[in-house]
């Protein structure tokens, strides 16, 4: 005989003790926990063609700063504060808008967005922002030059290392004169 019954919930007999403080307690039903969605429901939008390899790493000089001496390595390099001193990067540059580089550049691809005082010697690709102030030569595989940009210097695109352009009569090489004419 059981004295105790959790499906009856009627009273108990009189000649039968109650034992309810020996009952366990009634647990409400728990409710189904939430479950988290770990999928992002926005998708980043897609960087632009410059910072396409991420394989190497990235160094800033924040806008706040100003830094002077030699900048050298494989990875990328972007300047949003002032710089003066040679920059040799394997990798990528770009100079923000109102920051300023003074010196030589060596790089992989060049934006300059702010201003640079110097020459860009053997970049693959040189785009000059809306915004861009070079003074300096540029010696680069290709330029994409932005309405609004200014610049005074030599410039030579599209010519390989093989490639010589010979001195014309007139003591002008003909990229020189090409340009000249294009302008």
């Amino acid at each position: 005989m059981a004295i105790f019954s959790p499906q009856n919930n009627a009273p108990a007999k009189k000649d039968q003790p109650s034992f309810a403080s020996d009952a366990p307690p009634a647990t409400p039903p728990r409710e189904t926990p939430a479950v988290a969605d770990f999928n992002p429901s926005q998708v980043a939008p897609p960087r632009p063609a410059v910072q396409a390899d991420t394989s190497a790493k990235e160094s800033l000089i924040a806008a706040d700063l100003t830094i002077e001496g030699k900048i050298e390595g494989s990875g990328h390099v972007r300047i949003a504060g002032k710089f003066k001193g040679d920059v040799n990067v394997q990798g990528n540059l770009r100079i923000e808008n109102g920051a300023k580089l003074t010196g030589g550049v060596k790089a992989k691809q060049v934006v300059v967005a702010g201003e640079l005082d110097g020459n860009i010697e053997s970049a693959a690709r040189v785009e000059l922002m809306d915004s861009a102030i070079l003074t300096g030569d540029v010696k680069a595989g290709s330029l994409t030059v932005a309405a609004g940009s200014k610049i005074r210097g030599h410039v030579e695109c599209g010519w390989d290392a093989s490639e010589t352009v010979a001195p014309r009569k007139n003591g002008k090489a003909e990229a020189t004169e090409l340009r000249e004419v294009a302008s």
